[in-house]
């Protein structure tokens, strides 16, 4: 009887360091798993911010530029048109106006605003209005500019 219970001390021993070591391999698993899901996550963060920076910077200009346009367009007619007494020439500076006004209540300073796809319609409209009423192509093409970067 002493030799079955020597053994199966033995036997139960082994089948302890036989748990044992699968305890130490799932935990060593979760362990990892989890380390890596943070570090992961960090390098997504950070690589995310990267991305969202350039894609604002190029999204950013691309509006600049074209609102920017449509103030030197809406400038330059109204410059031309104020000495003409004409009644047609008081509807286009009327519409020159309100885009400018438009151009000038744009908040370029907001980058969580959110009406700014809205507004840039309505000033793409009012810009189209204007051609239309001047008799002119729009001629304005949102292509970065040779030897121009961000």
């Amino acid at each position: 009887m002493r030799r079955f219970s020597m053994a199966s001390q033995v036997e139960g021993s082994r089948v302890s360091d036989a748990d044992d070591m699968f305890d130490f391999i799932l935990s060593a698993d979760d362990k990892f798993r989890g380390k890596g899901y943070q570090e992961g996550y960090a390098e997504g963060g950070h690589l995310g911010e990267t991305e969202g920076r350039r894609y604002g910077i190029a999204n950013g200009a691309k509006i600049g530029s074209e609102v920017s346009f449509y103030n030197g367009f809406a400038f330059t007619w109204r410059c031309l048109l104020q000495n003409d007494q004409d009644a047609k020439s008081s509807k286009r500076l009327k519409a020159l106006n309100s885009l400018l006004d438009m151009v000038h209540q744009f908040p370029y300073e907001d980058p969580t605003y959110d009406k700014l796809q809205e507004d840039l319609e309505k000033m793409r409209a009012k810009f189209k209005q204007i051609c239309s009423l001047l008799n002119v192509q729009p001629a304005f093409q949102n292509v970065k500019a040779a030897g121009m970067s961000f």
